[in-house]
C-alpha cells in the first residue's frame, strides 16, 4: 500500500489511496474540520465521507491503523500542484561560466574579464576562471598563481572563493561564488 506517483504537466504529483481504494479494515479518521473522530470501521468511515459529499483519503498508510481524513480530494491535489509550481518559481539554478586567460595577458584585458565575471556574479552564477599554460609556461607556475590574487583583487569583495586555486592538468583553476549576504 505505497502511494503512486503521477507526473502531471512536469510536475510530480504524490497520489494518495481515496474511498474505495482504501483496504484497511479499521482507521483513524480525521473530520473535515480536522477533529480526530478516532479509530473506526472502514465502512463507518466511508458513510461519514458520503454524507458530507466529500472524500476519504488514506494519508498515512503506514501507520497503526492507517490515518485518513475527510476532505475534497480535488481540491487538495490542486492546492499540492500550486505549491509545487510556486516553489519551482523560487528556485534559482545557478549556472556555471567560465573567464579564461593566459599567463600573458595585459592589465586592461585582465580588468575587462574581471568586470565581465562581476556581471556573472551578480546574476547569482558561479565563475570558473581558468588560466591556461602553455609549453615552458609549465615549469613556473607561481606567475599564475600571483594573476590569480590580481584577478582576485580586481573584483572586491562581492565573492567569495569557493574552489581555492589548483592546478588540473594544464590549467590552474579557481571557482568563486556571489557572496549571500542577501539572505537567500
Amino acid at each position: 500500500m505505497c502511494p503512486l506517483f503521477l507526473i502531471y504537466g512536469g510536475i510530480l504529483i504524490k497520489d494518495l489511496r481515496i474511498n474505495d481504494e482504501i483496504r484497511a479494515k479499521q482507521v483513524r479518521l480525521i473530520d473535515e474540520n480536522g477533529n480526530q473522530v478516532g479509530i473506526v470501521d472502514l465502512n463507518r468511515a466511508l458513510d461519514m465521507a458520503y454524507d458530507s459529499k466529500l472524500d476519504l483519503v488514506l494519508m498515512s498508510p503506514k501507520a497503526k491503523p492507517p490515518v485518513t481524513r475527510i476532505m475534497d480530494y480535488g481540491k487538495f491535489k490542486y492546492d499540492q500542484e500550486k505549491k509545487e509550481k510556486e516553489n519551482r518559481k523560487k528556485q534559482k539554478n545557478a549556472q556555471l561560466k567560465e573567464t579564461r586567460f593566459s599567463l600573458n595577458i595585459e592589465d586592461n584585458d585582465l580588468q575587462t574579464k574581471a568586470n565581465q565575471s562581476m556581471k556573472f556574479l551578480n546574476n547569482g552564477d558561479k565563475v570558473k576562471v581558468s588560466i591556461r599554460f602553455r609549453g615552458r609556461e609549465l615549469g613556473r607556475k607561481e606567475p599564475g598563481y600571483e594573476l590569480m590574487d590580481k584577478f582576485k583583487t580586481m573584483l572586491g569583495d562581492s565573492y567569495k572563493v569557493s574552489k581555492k586555486p589548483k592546478m588540473e592538468g594544464r590549467s590552474l583553476v579557481m571557482f568563486i561564488e556571489p557572496n549571500d549576504e542577501k539572505g537567500e
